[in-house]
C-alpha cells in the first residue's frame, strides 16, 4: 500500500484537475500503485467532494463490456460513486465548460428501495431494487490525451462526471433490448446485452464489488449498470438515449 500522505496527494491532484477543468498526466507515470491503492485514492477524492457539501447518491459500474475488459486486460468490473452535483435533470440544459473532454454513454439505471445488507450471504440484490430507467452517463477522464492505466481509471472515480435519468418504470427484464445513443454530431446503436450479457447481471457484480470494497448501498441510491454502446464525444445540442421498451432520456449541452 502507498503511504496515506501520497494517497491524499494523488486525490488532491485529481480533484484539482476536475475543479479547474484542466487535465493531468497519468498518475502511473510517476507512481506505482495497485488496485487497492487506487480505491483508496478514489475514497480520498470523494471525501473532498463530500467536504464541499456534495452527497453520495449512487454508484456506477465500469468495464461491464467483455470487449472493454479484454482491451484493458482485466476480468473484473470497476466501481465509482455518483454525487448530487453530477445529476442533470431529464430534458435539462447544462454548460459543457464544466468538463475537460467529456463523452457520453447510454445506460440502464436501477433504483435501490432499501439498504443492502452486505454481510448477509442470503441477500437478494434484485429484491432491493424497485425501479429501472434509461440513463445517460457523462464520463470525463481527467487524464491528458486519454492516456491512463486500469488503476488510473479507478483512482479517478471511474471518470464519473455527470448523469441523467429518464422516467422510472417497474422492474422487469431488459435483456437484449435495442439501444440508440444520438448526439448532434453522431449516433451509436447497440444492445443491453453488451452490459454483462444482461443488465441484471450488473446488480450481482455490484453486490460482489461492494462486499469486497466495503462500499455501502443505501435506499434511494441510483445504480448505473454500465454502457450499452461505445461512448460518443459530448457536444452542444440535444443528446438522447433510447432503450427499446423502457423509454428515453435527453439532455442539452450548451
Amino acid at each position: 500500500m502507498i503511504a496515506a500522505d501520497l494517497t491524499g496527494s494523488l486525490a488532491q491532484r485529481l480533484d484539482t484537475a476536475q475543479t479547474a477543468c484542466a487535465d493531468t498526466p497519468s498518475l502511473a507515470d510517476s507512481h506505482a500503485f495497485d488496485i487497492d491503492d487506487a480505491y483508496a485514492v478514489q475514497a480520498a477524492l470523494l471525501e473532498r467532494r463530500v467536504a464541499r457539501g456534495e452527497r453520495i447518491v449512487g454508484v456506477k459500474l465500469g468495464f461491464t463490456s467483455k470487449a472493454k475488459m479484454a482491451q484493458m486486460g482485466v476480468s473484473d468490473v470497476i466501481l465509482g460513486r455518483l454525487t448530487d452535483a453530477m445529476r442533470i435533470g431529464d430534458g435539462d440544459s447544462f454548460g459543457l465548460a464544466r468538463f475537460i473532454h467529456p463523452k457520453v454513454e447510454p445506460e440502464v439505471a436501477y433504483r435501490l428501495c432499501r439498504d443492502v445488507d452486505l454481510d448477509d450471504p442470503l441477500t437478494d440484490i434484485e429484491s432491493c431494487v424497485d425501479a429501472m430507467a434509461p440513463a445517460l452517463e457523462i464520463i470525463d477522464s481527467r487524464y491528458r490525451d486519454f492516456r491512463f492505466t486500469y488503476t488510473d481509471v479507478v483512482a479517478d472515480n471511474t471518470s464519473a462526471a455527470g448523469y441523467a435519468i429518464g422516467p422510472w418504470s417497474p422492474v422487469g427484464s431488459v435483456a437484449n433490448r435495442a439501444v440508440r445513443l444520438r448526439t448532434a454530431d453522431a449516433e451509436s446503436v447497440g444492445s443491453t446485452a453488451a452490459i454483462l450479457g444482461d443488465p441484471v447481471h450488473a446488480l450481482h457484480a455490484l453486490l460482489d464489488m461492494c462486499r469486497r470494497r466495503r462500499i455501502p448501498l443505501r435506499a434511494g441510491e441510483v445504480v448505473l449498470a454500465g454502457a450499452a454502446t461505445a461512448a460518443l464525444p459530448l457536444v452542444a445540442g440535444v443528446t438522447e438515449c433510447d432503450v427499446a421498451g423502457l423509454g428515453s432520456v435527453t439532455v442539452r449541452g450548451r
